[in-house]
């Protein structure tokens, strides 16, 4: 007997039902979506930072917090959790639910970390970011009464005593001390690193005599204006109008510009809705008048990058930062 040109009906249906269920999935996926957008926030938000309270990084996004807790109607908690080059927020990001409510400052020191320590995860692949912010604006100080009163001082005492000369920096592997170290191979001088949690306790110590220079943001810019401190040199492109009769490094024949961008990231797999609508919040927050105003007290701008760019910035920084660790001898062995 010669098979029907039609299907049966009882196959129509089951067409269309295998039709329907295929349509259903992406449906069902956008909803938990756009679910997920539509509850954020649901909680309070927590916003780790990478250093300890009382320095410009923690001052300057607590204001940022706190403008963005406005604007969301529920509390963006800063926690700080200083050490490890930085990179600590970071990590504790591997483990956090892609909900966007818990959040983590991105220093530049989370680039370096897998080229200097053995890791199992990818700072680029394994991390979402949302929103740049933010860079510093460093240089070298040292007590305003010691035998340095120049940059040609300090490089003069460093080339007679090799190994003696001690600076501190935020730590181990933080862009202050990439940069010293890269501006010390460059002048082949021989400096003895002391590592610091962050900025309160650098300066605590170099005002107690403890190091003899510090590389740091200008948050040491109080203790230079009560006479505690002098100002060596600064990292900008141009000199920083809080100190316009300090060099810059490239001033000085050392072509370094280091600002050190950082922003905001989340867990892997957050839904991009949830990314922009993070981004949109926070970028709002940031632009507001006293966010801006606390960032100029530290000589730090706006450097804002979407996710899109925010992205794009940590591929490219991942590149980057393999040729410097490895320029300076800091890479992990094999």
């Amino acid at each position: 007997m010669p098979r029907p040109l039609y299907p049966t009906r009882r196959r129509v249906l089951h067409s269309a039902a295998l039709a329907a269920g295929t349509l259903a999935a992406p449906a069902a996926l956008w909803s938990t979506a756009a679910r997920a957008q539509a509850a954020w926030p649901s909680q309070p938000v927590k916003l780790m930072i990478a250093f300890p309270p009382g320095g410009p990084t923690d001052m300057t996004m607590r204001v940022l917090a706190d403008n963005a807790s406005k604007l969301i109607g529920q509390q963006v908690i800063v926690e700080n959790r200083p050490g490890a080059g930085g990179t600590l927020p970071a990590q504790q990001l591997l483990s956090a639910a892609p909900d966007g409510h818990t959040l983590a400052q991105i220093p530049l020191g989370v680039f370096r970390l897998p080229y200097t320590t053995r890791i199992t995860w990818d700072p680029v692949k394994d991390l979402t970011y949302i929103l740049g912010v933010t860079g510093y604006a460093f240089g070298v100080v040292v007590p305003a009464d010691g035998p340095i009163k120049t940059w040609a001082d300090f490089v003069a005492y460093a080339k007679a005593n090799p190994g003696k000369l001690a600076y501190g920096s935020t730590g181990v592997l933080t862009s202050p001390h990439l940069t010293m170290e890269d501006i010390a191979q460059r002048l082949g001088l021989q400096l003895n690193h002391i590592p610091y949690k962050g900025s309160a306790d650098l300066m605590q110590s170099i005002l107690g005599g403890q190091i003899m220079a510090a590389a740091d943001s200008t948050g040491f810019a109080p203790h230079v204006a009560s006479g505690k401190l002098r100002v060596l040199n600064t990292w900008g492109a141009q000199r920083l109008a809080k100190f316009p009769d300090v060099p810059t490094l490239t001033e000085l024949g050392i072509p370094l510009v280091q600002a050190s961008p950082y922003g905001i990231g989340g867990p892997k797999g957050m839904a991009p809705a949830l990314v922009q609508r993070i981004h949109d919040a926070f970028k709002q927050a940031m632009q507001m008048p006293n966010h801006v105003e606390a960032l100029a007290r530290f000589d730090q701008q706006l450097m804002p990058m979407n996710p899109a760019e925010y992205t794009r910035f940590a591929e490219e920084t991942f590149q980057r930062e393999k040729a410097l660790v490895e320029k300076l001898g800091l890479a992990k062995p094999n």
